[in-house]
């Protein structure tokens, strides 16, 4: 069983904290002058750190290798069972629906480049004749191939090196989809092969060069398979061939050239000295292209990278459970849960689909995720200098993939680096609450979107070692505009220093010091507006006075009198059926003479439930229908903006005076019928 082993893979890291006697800020780097690309993945998928030391770039694929060499760590099961398995970290190949362990017939001969390992023939339907290569990411590919071993014979005398499939279907697609969850060997999107009389024992097929991930050959019954059938005699089969079907395969090929869409590398678990608060997130990287076999630098080239990180406490993200007497789940650790516990699927027969045993005692139950000492996944980080908005660990892992999307177009990481610092408080937890609820029945604040309400928001800082410092900040995301109201400490209202109320929450530098020697609980009364489904009011604390990094508020119970040990808000299912909605005008004429009135039209809308920000246009029509200006107003996600218009066409010209139909044109999957709006425009 595999098995990514979070104790062995962990990296204990102490010289790579730059600090002085005047700044606290210090930085964690990987790559370059940190540390070493080679020596600190877990996972490599077409990742070359070799051709340029102390940097990581795409693997450039040659025409003259087998891209399946390329790959390591196969998996022969359509749904991996090994704890730690992702989608596309890891190649896979399997027979049939989903595959098997059994060596002889999974796949694993067919993928190990050795001409003499083969799958030997078996008297089994041709229905189940029919293999699935996942290679975990697109690759430029123009050509498969499979051939025959290179000794050997058939159980008739046949040399199998002249033992060819007479009958096949060979198809690909880029990327993954719901077909793999059908039974039935099934085209995939691109048919490039079905011959149905072929004599040949080693086969290429070429193809117009194509990013590709998926590839399946399936068997087909051919008229030579029906003559080698007919001259059988034996009889039987119970429902399968009598004999085995001709052809023996060895080896599965696949060829191409140039650079893979995407390649992944992702990094140990790592431990630092101690635990830190986390900063800015930066990278150095060169755009390149490839010309005549040497990357050339080219700032147009058409690449991306992203990085996701999580950070911990502790060593391991993951809470591992094994079935009680009565079916329920325990805790253990995960020594038992690997060395002791079987898994939880078995298959009845050979030829049988895995299904979930019934829970017992010494069988291993649910893998949960530890969201109490670690973080989940930041979204991918493409630009260098951004925060990465984590809480404080002890622990950091990343998740890098280079993209291309040109055959020839590559990005080069040499390194990069996150900004650390000491932490400010051992523990800062919070909780919010509506004012009016301050004990949900749920157990969660649940409100109306797009009406404002008022919160309070409760924080309490734990301070096991009186080396910390304290804050005297305190920012509160809340996606939206927020209006401060009050501030208590120690159940005592106050005037804080200073308040920053802007477009996506708030800042408050405290009245004083929050500290070991006077740790008393605050709590934040704002009002704010909510345009998600659900939202989390993300918090921070730091110290205004000092070179500090801020420190995360994380969810939990802070105060006795709020009970939702949490720092998200949820739509209580009102006002939730349109994306758009409160369009409305600062005018009813826009009279754009230049002096000073109504001159700009100002456009006010909602967006609700977006889950990621989207393209936004202004569109401006005719009564005829015809379009006249389009503003493209850039990227907007949930909830409030505005929009201007200052009366001219899209080649900016003067529009003739009358009555003009206004539109918000939403380029998203959430595509809602235009509502049109009239404005009137006059001089």
């Amino acid at each position: 069983m595999f098995l990514i082993d979070y104790k062995k893979s962990t990296i204990f890291i102490i010289a790579l904290f730059a600090t002085t006697t005047e700044a606290e800020i210090g930085t964690w780097k990987l790559g370059g002058s940190g540390l070493s690309w080679s020596d600190n993945d877990t996972v490599r998928v077409l990742i070359d750190a070799d051709s340029t030391p102390g940097s990581i770039q795409p693997r450039y694929i040659e025409p003259e290798v087998n891209i399946i060499s390329l790959l390591q760590n196969w998996s022969f099961l359509r749904q991996p069972k090994e704890l730690g398995y992702i989608d596309g970290e890891r190649p896979r190949i399997w027979k049939w629906n989903e595959g098997n362990g059994d060596p002889t017939e999974n796949g694993v001969a067919l993928i190990d480049g050795d001409s003499t390992t083969y799958n030997s023939s078996k008297s089994e339907g041709v229905e189940k004749q029919f293999f699935t290569i996942d290679l975990g990411v697109p690759v430029p590919a123009h050509t498969f191939g499979f051939h025959s071993p290179s000794g050997g014979y058939r159980s008739d005398g046949t040399p199998l090196k002249t033992d060819a499939t007479p009958a096949f279907q060979i198809s690909l697609q880029k990327e993954n989809s719901d077909i793999f969850d059908f039974k039935g060997g099934f085209a995939l999107e691109s048919v490039i092969a079905e011959p149905r009389e072929n004599l040949v024992s080693d086969v290429r097929v070429s193809f117009p060069k194509q990013y590709s991930r998926f590839f399946r050959w399936v068997r087909k019954l051919s008229i030579i398979d029906e003559e080698a059938l007919s001259r059988d005699t034996s009889g039987g089969g119970q429902g399968n061939q009598s004999r085995a079907l001709l052809g023996t395969i060895s080896e599965f090929e696949v060829y191409g050239e140039g650079v893979p869409h995407s390649a992944i590398y992702k990094t140990k678990i790592i431990k630092l000295d101690t635990e830190r608060n986390f900063g800015r997130l930066f990278f150095s990287s060169k755009k390149l292209q490839m010309v005549n076999g040497v990357g050339i630098h080219e700032p147009q080239a058409n690449v991306s990278l992203g990085i996701e990180v999580r950070t911990g406490r502790d060593g391991d993200p993951n809470i591992y459970r094994e079935y009680t007497v009565t079916g329920k789940e325990k805790v253990v650790d995960r020594n038992r849960f690997e060395n002791q516990l079987r898994t939880g699927f078995e298959r009845t027969c050979a030829s049988c689909d895995f299904v979930q045993r019934a829970p017992r005692p010494g069988m291993r139950a649910s893998v949960l995720y530890d969201s109490e000492n670690w973080t989940y996944w930041s979204s991918p980080i493409s630009q260098s200098g951004v925060p990465i908005d984590l809480a404080s660990g002890e622990y950091i892992q990343m998740r890098i993939t280079l993209e291309s999307e040109s055959f020839k177009d590559f990005i080069r990481l040499d390194s990069l680096w996150i900004e650390t610092a000491p932490l400010l408080a051992d523990r800062v937890v919070g909780e919010v609450a509506l004012v009016t609820d301050l004990n949900p029945i749920r157990g969660i604040a649940e409100v109306d979107l797009g009406i404002e309400q008022i919160f309070s928001y409760e924080i309490q800082a734990d301070f096991s070692s009186e080396v910390r410092p304290g804050f005297d900040s305190v920012l509160i995301r809340t996606g939206a505009t927020a209006f401060f109201r009050e501030l208590w400490i120690d159940d005592r209202k106050v005037d804080p220093l200073s308040v920053s109320e802007n477009l996506d929450g708030l800042q408050i530098i405290l009245p004083q010091k929050i500290s070991a020697d006077n740790n008393a609980p605050i709590r934040v009364v704002f009002s704010t507006e909510v345009f998600q489904l659900a939202t989390t009011f993300l918090g921070q604390i730091d110290d205004s006075k000092r070179e500090s990094l801020p420190q995360q508020i994380i969810a939990g119970d802070a105060s006795e009198l709020v009970n939702t040990n949490s720092l998200r808000v949820i739509s209580s299912g009102g006002n939730t059926s349109r994306v758009l909605q409160n369009i409305t005008f600062s005018t009813s004429v826009i009279t754009p003479n230049l002096d000073g009135i109504n001159d700009d039209l100002e456009i006010k809308f909602d967006l609700f439930s977006l889950p990621e920000i989207i393209p936004v246009n202004l569109c401006v029509f005719a009564l005829d229908g015809s379009k006249v200006a389009t503003i493209y107003s850039g990227f907007r996600g949930a909830g409030r903006h505005v929009v201007n218009w200052d009366g001219l066409s899209s080649e900016g010209d003067l529009l003739q005076p009358g009555i003009y139909m206004i539109a918000i044109d939403l380029l998203s999957d959430k595509t809602e019928d235009m509502r049109l709006k009239l404005i009137g425009l006059a001089y």
